[in-house]
């Protein structure tokens, strides 16, 4: 299980939303929690293939780094580096050229070896 969370996290950094897809389930659920932006959820592939084409604007790079993997019998979590340029002014005051770094944490839940659940937690 944990070569597919990390081919989920190779095709993010690669800004390849084609190659996330394939490795989630069609009812994927998707919540990134965050002390900063709130809650943002998906509930189905289609609505995850819309942020993430979407979220590929907000960024001129970006990646995510794993620091820590813990493997159960059907999730993974993980605990990630993120950094990120971003491309143009956000309403919360980040703007254009500036770096972000974070760290967080993701869970994903796994069915017959497709992602069915991803929880990202970060400030």
């Amino acid at each position: 299980m944990s070569e597919l969370i990390k081919a989920y996290i190779e095709a993010y950094n690669a800004r390849d939303v084609p190659g996330m897809l394939a490795l989630l389930d069609d009812k994927v659920v998707f919540e990134n929690i965050s002390s900063h932006s709130g809650l943002t959820r998906t509930q189905s592939k289609k609505e995850f293939e819309h942020l993430a084409v979407q979220s590929l604007a907000y960024f001129t790079e970006r990646k995510q780094t794993i620091r820590f993997l813990i493997e159960t019998e059907n999730a993974v979590s993980v605990e990630i580096d993120y950094y990120a340029v971003v491309a143009a002014d956000f309403p919360d005051a980040s703007k254009a050229g500036q770096t972000l770094q974070m760290r967080g944490v993701s869970i994903f839940e796994i069915r017959e070896n497709k992602i069915t659940r991803i929880s990202d937690y970060g400030s």
